[in-house]
């Protein structure tokens, strides 16, 4: 069953963050403060792992990861807590998984997510710079720098090691002072260097390439541990003069705290859990992968390039905050909800017939059903090629009438089924830029996309068998009422 211990434990954040910021819970920048006024507030929504249920092996990790799959197995998606030997809270995981928890997050409702997260990308707060924060009561450089100290679980028995899944990897670029935030997979590879992926070859890697023409290496610093809302940010899908940075600050309803790290001065959450700050030389390459990806597969494609850390700047009582790994609602939710509401804001401004887009799970990031009352022919069609246009991990577009529920896959296939011909309803492109991480593309990451028009055709001669309103609200009333699963 659901339980909740973190209530005993969360008292011992409150006088250290209360001393910075007199707002708890959603006013504060803190993710102590954030699971303390979660855990106090919703503790149906917390599955606390008591210091009995884990041995302190690198197998709790794997256990971790699989509680988080057999709870989703069950449609349960609740904050995972993991309190260790001392009693205090050391792993948290799954805090993404929800989308009830996400628009509790950003103080609206699901069907409000979207238009919550593109008001705080159209209305950017500047950076706060302070001299120091939480992160930097502890600062280790040089010498001292250990990476075998963090926190880190190992997810799946096939990974290289223990892998960062929430490093937030910073960089700012030194033509226009615009900062990037990304997610990168990191591994350790020696007591002082990161192995990781720049696998998807945007922002970051840009500014590599510029360092390598100029002769230089690009300056990095890796967030471990945020508050939620500033890792919502991070996974914003952005031109390359807007920083995410300030998208956080208006998700978090005032600017980023900021300090500089000590050595090239990144600007980094003053309240961060950890930070790693290095450098990546264009030139040094490192074995990278496998890991447990977001397909549900093991991934070596990787830009295998290498992180060197100078400096480690930590809380004295860091949280790891996890994402869980491979096709977990954490993972697969977190890096597609932004990139979800850019897509929807767009597409509902060009094409008003449209009721509803929905990305599945079971498609992870390649799949998008779509809705619409089409008002013309071919509408549904352009709305594909619009989608197929605009994401570049899409494989399979669906459009279908607004009769159909796009989050019920089955409801989507039966009219994939019953309104479709594929010699007249599907197309396909070939040869077209995708996702390296998907297991069936070209080593280049080359993919072929697919759109398929379930929408009924103007002959259509099918007549949708009903119960009837009222004997179905009957129904529903008194399946309600009932206790059978």
């Amino acid at each position: 069953m659901l339980h909740n211990q973190y209530g005993g434990v969360a008292s011992t954040f409150k006088s250290k963050v209360a001393q910075e910021d007199s707002s708890m819970g959603n006013g504060s920048q803190d993710l102590h403060a954030y699971l303390e006024d979660y855990c106090t507030r919703y503790p149906e929504d917390v599955f606390t792992l008591g210091k009995e249920d884990l041995d302190g092996t690198s197998g709790d990790g794997y256990r971790i990861n699989a509680l988080v799959l057999a709870l989703e197995r069950q449609q349960r998606f609740p904050v995972i807590v993991a309190i260790n030997k001392l009693g205090v809270p050391s792993v948290v995981t799954n805090v993404f998984a929800s989308r009830e928890r996400i628009a509790r997050l950003l103080n609206t409702d699901i069907a409000g997510i979207h238009g919550e997260f593109q008001r705080a990308a159209r209305n950017l707060l500047p950076l706060a710079e302070v001299a120091t924060g939480s992160v930097s009561e502890v600062i280790k450089e040089g010498d001292e720098v250990d990476l075998g100290e963090l926190p880190t679980i190992l997810h799946f028995p096939g990974d290289r090691g223990p892998y960062l899944t929430s490093g937030i990897l910073v960089a700012e670029d030194p033509e226009t002072g615009v900062g990037n935030l990304s997610y990168h997979r990191c591994v350790a590879h020696s007591k002082n260097e990161l192995a990781t992926s720049l696998h998807s070859r945007r922002h970051v890697w840009s500014m590599l390439r510029r360092a390598e023409k100029r002769g230089e290496k690009l300056p990095v610093a890796v967030v471990i541990g945020g508050h939620p809302l500033f890792m919502l940010a991070a996974a914003a899908r952005v031109g390359p003069n807007v920083d995410e940075r300030e998208i956080a600050g208006a998700l978090l309803g005032s600017s980023l705290r900021v300090i500089r790290t000590p050595h090239y001065g990144i600007r980094v959450p003053a309240d961060a859990e950890i930070v790693l700050e290095g450098y990546i030389d264009p030139s040094r390459h490192v074995d990278e992968g496998p890991f447990g990806e977001f397909t549900g597969y093991y991934s070596n494609r990787s830009t295998n390039n290498a992180i060197s850390v100078e400096t480690i700047l930590r809380r004295s009582n860091p949280i790891l905050l996890d994402v869980a790994a491979s096709r977990s609602s954490d993972h697969l939710t977190l890096s597609r909800l932004p990139r979800e509401s850019e897509q929807v804001e767009a597409l509902f401004d060009r094409f008003p017939a449209i009721s509803k887009v929905h990305y599945p799970a079971s498609g992870v990031h390649f799949h998008c059903f779509v809705a619409m009352k089409p008002q013309m022919a071919g509408e549904a069609r352009q709305v594909a090629l619009a989608l197929l246009g605009w994401d570049p991990y899409l494989k399979l577009v669906v459009v279908v009438d607004d009769d159909i529920d796009v989050e019920n896959d089955s409801e989507v296939l039966w009219a994939i089924a019953t309104r479709s011909q594929a010699t007249k309803d599907v197309f396909m492109v070939g040869n077209l830029p995708g996702m390296l991480l998907d297991p069936s593309s070209g080593t280049d990451g080359t993919t072929a996309r697919m759109a398929i028009d379930a929408t009924r055709a103007v002959d259509f001669e099918g007549v949708t068998v009903e119960a009837g309103r009222e004997a179905m609200d009957w129904a529903n009333s008194l399946v309600g009422r009932t206790s059978l699963r």
